[in-house]
């Protein structure tokens, strides 16, 4: 049965960034091509019972492969920006060192067919996918790999630099400080639960030299993108009031703070290496925009027998200080992770009150569900998603109002534009507006794939003037 159609969305202002998401690992394959070397993320596939579906990500959609037919539909789409990652290993196989010119090649040659399209390369420089070499040598356990980042972003600016306009350094710190160091879910696997903190001192070291790289190579727009959630409290004890905003402090303030206010949260700065105050001025250099990923908010009460021990497919350790709860009441995606558009809105008001004149203008750089919906043979091979076109029209409607309210959003990006590899998850979880075939690669656009096209053309299209009545229609 065919849902009923979703009523017209607000229109959003005439220069709004539409976009689509993607990530080096996730997507490219070719781990071995074209002298690339290997990640943690390759020798964690290799560890038996790391990945659900014990997969590899070696081919994954080949996009390495297949680039223009994917620029192609993204410009059939009709997106602005296109937001991908630059492999690091790729271009430094050992993380240092010469250069990989080959592996640049190919990044030159995405850019290139991204601008003939039309769509603005937006490259993100650390996805998670840190070369195995520098891993080996204390990864973000160490300082020297912030220095190491930073000579990184120097060689790909100056490479690309002159077609770029927009740069983001890291991608969510907290997820490999929590995930990959914290409780060993992710790539590199360790469990150090608190012992994980100079990972994120030493990410953010990362992100506050790579901004100087940048700037100093002529980058014009550097941004990085952060993963933040409401934080709701499970209950209304001292001890449930202080497990929230621990969590809070962790997964939103931990990061947040010393970029756009140049501090750690009160007392978490004495628990991080170095040289704290001088690395907090390089960490707080001024940024363009400040880029948000969001999924769903957290439930955090203190850590009781009905916390529950695994989360959306993460294994918790039973020594945290906090316990998670399932947020009851909303519809879930298959990821098991619920799906409450007003978070986006709370969270970008939260940010607005938290951070006042601090704040540069917001780019939602990640949104996205997954949705496991196959093409069907018997509708010529229609791939019938309705569940993620309700989900993004809800979150669009919510950013909309935030807009409204005065927070200064200047774009979105869906995540992702295909199917891929999703980490531990292997191939188990799909979130693309376009499904790939993993034993063909053929790709396939989906009806979400056709709604954002229609979002995109009626924004792009409109002729009738911004309504000043309507403060999303003309917010800057």
């Amino acid at each position: 049965m065919t849902p009923p159609p979703l009523p017209p969305l607000p229109l959003f202002p005439r220069d709004f960034l539409w976009g689509v998401s993607a990530s080096a690992f996730q997507i490219e394959g070719a781990v071995e091509a074209e002298g690339r070397g290997p990640s943690v993320w390759d020798a964690f596939t290799r560890e038996p019972g790391r990945i659900k579906d014990g997969s590899h990500a070696n081919v994954t959609t080949d996009h390495y492969h297949r680039y223009r037919e994917d620029v192609a539909l993204m410009a059939q789409l009709g997106v602005g920006a296109y937001r991908f990652s630059i492999a690091w290993s790729r271009v430094q196989p050992s993380g240092k060192g010469p250069v990989n010119q080959r592996g640049l090649d190919f990044y030159d040659r995405l850019v290139d067919e991204l601008c003939a399209a039309g769509i603005a390369p937006v490259p993100t420089l650390f996805h998670w996918d840190t070369p195995l070499a520098l891993e080996e040598g204390g990864g973000w356990l160490d300082r020297d790999t912030a220095y190491r980042f930073a000579s990184y972003a120097s060689i790909v600016a100056e490479r690309l630099g002159d077609r770029v306009p927009r740069w983001i350094t890291l991608n969510e710190p907290a997820e490999i400080t929590l995930l990959g160091y914290g409780i060993g879910e992710h790539a590199p696997g360790k469990r150090l639960i608190f012992d994980a903190l100079p990972v994120a001192h030493h990410q953010l070291l990362a992100h506050g030299l790579g901004v100087e790289a940048l700037r100093a190579a002529g980058a014009r727009e550097i941004g990085i993108a952060a993963s933040h959630s409401p934080v709701w409290r499970a209950g209304d004890t001292d001890e449930d009031r202080a497990a929230a905003e621990l969590y809070d402090t962790l997964m939103n303030r931990l990061f947040a703070d010393p970029i756009l206010t140049g501090n750690y949260p009160e007392g978490w700065g004495e628990l991080m290496p170095g040289p704290v105050a001088d690395d907090l001025r390089i960490i707080s250099a001024p940024l363009d925009w400040y880029g948000i990923n969001y999924y769903n908010p957290a439930l955090v009460g203190a850590p009781k027998p009905d916390a529950v021990t695994s989360l959306a497919g993460i294994d918790l350790p039973p020594d945290l200080p906090f316990g998670l709860h399932e947020i009851e009441g909303h519809e879930r995606t298959d990821f098991g992770w619920p799906v409450v558009p007003d978070g986006l809105h709370e969270l970008l008001s939260n940010f607005r009150t938290r951070y006042g004149s601090s704040l540069p203008p917001l780019i939602i750089t990640e949104n996205g569900c997954s949705y496991g919906d196959a093409p069907d043979p018997t509708d010529g091979g229609r791939v019938a998603d309705a569940r993620r076109v309700a989900y993004h029209d809800g979150h669009l409607r919510a950013l909309h109002r935030a807009m409204a309210e005065g927070v200064d959003v200047r774009g979105y990006f869906i995540w992702s534009i295909l199917d891929n590899f999703e980490w531990a998850e292997g191939y188990r979880q799909r979130f693309g507006l376009v499904h790939v075939d993993y034993e063909t690669l053929a790709r396939t656009p989906k009806d979400s794939y056709a709604w954002y096209q229609d979002v995109i053309r009626h924004n792009r299209s409109r002729t009738d003037p911004a309504d000043p009545a309507d403060p999303a229609a003309g917010v800057r």
